[in-house]
């Protein structure tokens, strides 16, 4: 509201004056005295100004009144109570204007109820009066997935932005009974089932907060797909800051479905790693490393340089981080081939980072088939000019971000991130670097995922190609995956071998069917599902674990990440094979690179999966 504090004033003054002459009416018994008229009128503007100074002492005046809580309706008594303290003073000191001290007791509680009762009232007016005036007609009845605390801020959040949801009921998934009201709607025990509470409430739509688990909200909404209830998803109670904000309600998303249950890290690992620190992030335009860039920044580094060959990728990160990235860090954004080691070693020279994540990687499968030379070149060939040149350079921690795809490979892609697997935890053994890698499955919505596939298939009519209707992946969101891979970073230690907790394999079909539903749409009616075959290089299942690492020497060392067995490979043995490897690309050696890569691979897939030989290189 503009001029606000015109509004105000005069309302604070009236109650002022009002309340200092009824606490002299009650002090008198309602016969205010002839004789005390002029003493009325000389104290009457000392009360005003002290208690308007007590106002502005309190901060009075900055506080919402349409959102007033019980922290401002305290902060009031405490100016309206140093002010009558004041006052109490001054009367102390006086002598012919002297005034009752039961006056002034008695104002100060006067002018307590009524500062209360004025912001009492600006609530009962928004949340209860408002609605009723403002909320238009015909508004779609709707139940609240949720009670207690949060669904009271959801209610509130609903009354107060003059939504198009009518509350018609709560859900409580615990409750046994009927017998429970909030904020004046009635909750519905779950187990009464969906079927009879909308049969008691005629409700059409579902409203699900974003902090259900994926696992919850996928059952919530196939129940009520089967009732043609439309579900949608609500903000966290967090990004509502209690209410202040316009509800945004948007349909459920494929994310939604997937998401686990919130990962409690521990910060303060965190801050020690990367905070203040100067941090360089290799793939930094891709799905992981842009994602990896932006979290970083929440802890304030020193600095950050971002690396990525994607000249398009670089300028888009960068804008992205100039326009949002915190003040006081320095960033550098490189167009440079992970591959080009005289590039990446002045690089290391000039900025001498604290720690590195390497998440630069050629991941495609099928396209890494038809291209695998490309393949050995940047992922095996650039992870170890990466690697040497922090170790080169002094850099504290080095973590190479790895995929599911490296246990028992059977894909080119899945046989380079395995030999980079490999040189890291050999690398560990003679650096004073701490060399970690970071293994995990699928993430969602990155770049030549099934998911932008899909969409773009929906979209377009139909229908979903899918390779195999027992075709299982682990999926992750990017913001989970993330979030993990920093705090792996921060409490693995040289030569660790992290595996993140994916949760259960999903199929890909299921995937797909669910996506269809999201859209609004039917299987297969409206869109069909064609099986088109396994790829070259593509398996039905996934694994994150040799049977050695988990059955032998596996264990937490955080309630989502797993540490595998941290015995390395021989360093020779291995800096011999990358060495044959790399001739056999270069051509200065008569052997195909496929067939080296093939043959490394199989020896130490072997070794690596042997019950009783855990991950000792073959020598």
């Amino acid at each position: 509201m503009k001029n606000r504090l015109a509004v105000i004033l005069p309302i604070y003054l009236a109650m002022y004056i009002a309340c200092y002459y009824t606490a002299v009416l009650l002090r008198f018994d309602f016969r205010f005295p002839s004789n005390f008229i002029d003493r009325f009128n000389l104290v009457l503007p000392i009360f005003i100004a002290t208690k308007l100074m007590g106002c502005l002492i309190a901060g009075e005046w900055r506080r919402s009144f349409r959102y007033g809580t019980m922290q401002d309706v305290s902060y009031g008594v405490v100016g309206t109570t140093l002010a009558t303290a004041a006052i109490m003073v001054m009367n102390a000191v006086t002598v012919d204007y002297r005034i009752p001290r039961s006056v002034i007791a008695i104002d100060w509680a006067l002018t307590t109820i009524a500062l209360g009762g004025l912001r009492v009232s600006f609530r009962l007016y928004t949340e209860l009066l408002r609605p009723v005036f403002t909320r238009p007609s015909g508004g779609q009845l709707s139940l609240v997935y949720s009670t207690g605390r949060e669904a009271f801020e959801i209610l509130r959040a609903i009354q107060g932005s003059n939504d198009k949801y009518k509350i018609v009921g709560l859900i409580d998934p615990k409750l046994t009974q009927k017998r429970s009201l909030i904020a004046g709607v009635q909750v519905y025990p779950l187990s009464y089932g969906w079927s009879k509470i909308v049969g008691q409430t005629n409700a059409r739509h579902v409203l699900i907060p974003s902090s259900v688990s994926g696992s919850r909200l996928r059952q919530i909404v196939q129940e009520c797909k089967q009732l043609r209830l439309a579900t949608h998803v609500i903000p966290a109670m967090n990004d509502m800051l209690g209410g202040r904000y316009r509800l945004r309600v948007r349909d459920v998303t494929i994310t939604d479905l997937l998401r686990r249950e919130p990962t409690q890290l521990d910060q303060k690992s965190i801050l020690g790693c990367v905070s203040g620190k100067r941090v360089m992030v290799t793939g930094a335009a891709g799905s992981i490393g842009s994602e990896l860039c932006r979290q970083i920044l929440q802890v304030r580094p020193q600095s950050l340089i971002c690396v990525d060959q994607s000249e398009f990728g670089v300028y888009s990160i960068a804008r992205e981080i100039e326009q949002n990235g915190p003040m006081g860090v320095a960033f550098e954004f490189s167009v440079l081939d992970v591959t080009d080691s005289n590039s990446m070693n002045r690089l290391m020279a000039q900025h001498r980072p604290h720690l590195v994540f390497h998440a630069a990687a050629y991941k495609h499968v099928p396209l890494m088939e038809r291209n695998p030379e490309s393949a050995i070149r940047n992922n095996v060939l650039g992870t170890k000019i990466i690697a040497d040149a922090a170790a080169e350079f002094g850099v504290e921690r080095f973590v190479l971000i790895s995929t599911d795809k490296a246990v028992r490979p059977a894909s080119i892609m899945g046989s380079t991130k395995f030999l980079a697997e490999k040189y890291i935890q050999a690398a560990a053994t003679v650096h004073s670097t701490q060399f970690i890698t970071v293994r995990f499955g699928n993430v969602l919505n990155s770049t030549g995922s099934v998911v932008p596939l899909f969409s773009a298939q929906i979209e377009a009519g139909g229908p979903v190609t899918v390779t195999h209707p027992d075709m299982k992946r682990f999926f992750m969101t990017i913001p989970e995956a993330v979030q993990l891979v920093l705090q792996a970073g921060a409490i693995g230690e040289s030569g660790d071998l992290l595996i993140l907790d994916m949760g259960k394999p999903i199929r890909i079909v299921d995937l797909a069917k669910d996506m269809i539903a999201l859209s609004g749409l039917r299987y297969p009616e409206d869109i069909d599902i064609v099986y088109q075959g396994m790829r070259p290089g593509e398996r039905l299942d996934e694994e994150l674990f040799y049977s050695s690492e988990q059955k032998s020497q596996t264990h937490k060392v955080h309630d989502k990440i797993h540490c595998a067995s941290r015995s390395a490979p021989d360093w020779k043995t291995v800096v011999f094979e990358l060495a044959r490897l790399e001739a056999a690309l270069k051509g200065t050696s008569s052997h195909d690179p496929v067939e080296v890569l093939k043959a490394i691979t199989e020896r130490y897939v072997s070794d690596a999966a042997a019950p009783d030989n855990e991950l000792r290189a073959a020598a």
